[in-house]
């Protein structure tokens, strides 16, 4: 009996079983933030190219020329078809608050903007607000116009957490970025 107390052949099984778990979880865990942290990028990527074509000049002998939210929602769906992620995971504008941006010259700072300016109402799943200021001359800076690009990306994985109320699939990741408007 004393032999058999003292044996501690199965105890590696034992730690085995307990530890093995936690560094599946972690690994996994790993795993996803760094898939998040791509996809993040991705979209503030595709947000910096939509703004940029977004201030561009347009052909003037050109015909018809597309709005400055089609060309900036052609750039991110561009960023995100580059990357292999799908442009329906978009979240529509009126499922998030926009950015609160004031119209160009309408306010000295933030705080005394009354009302966010209006997304381009062409498209649906990329907020681009035109002519709006980027800074403000009370905060120390010139009072520049320009136009900023944001959109929304439903993170495309639903992993529950047991035993709470964590669902990852909840998480929305944002991407947002301003161009300075440039005069021709």
């Amino acid at each position: 009996m004393r032999h058999v107390a003292q044996d501690t052949s199965g105890t590696e099984i034992v730690e085995s079983a307990f530890v093995l778990p936690l560094v599946f979880m972690f690994m996994i865990g790993i795993f996803w933030f760094g898939l998040a942290f791509f996809i993040y990028g991705t979209l503030t990527q595709g947000t910096r190219a939509g703004a940029v074509a977004a201030v561009a000049p347009v052909c003037t002998t050109c015909g018809s020329t597309p709005s400055p939210a089609t060309t900036a929602e052609t750039a991110i769906y561009n960023a995100l078809a580059a990357a292999h992620l799908k442009k329906n995971q978009l979240v529509a504008t009126s499922n998030w608050t926009r950015p609160m941006l004031c119209a160009c010259g309408t306010a000295s700072s933030r705080a005394a903007c009354g009302t966010a300016a209006p997304c381009d109402g062409t498209v649906t799943d990329v907020c681009v607000q035109v002519n709006v200021q980027l800074s403000y001359p009370s905060q120390g800076g010139a009072g520049t116009c320009g136009t900023s690009v944001s959109a929304r990306y439903q993170y495309p994985y639903h992993f529950s957490i047991p035993l709470t109320n964590l669902d990852i699939g909840n998480v929305l990741l944002p991407g947002q970025s301003q161009m300075r408007a440039e005069t021709q």
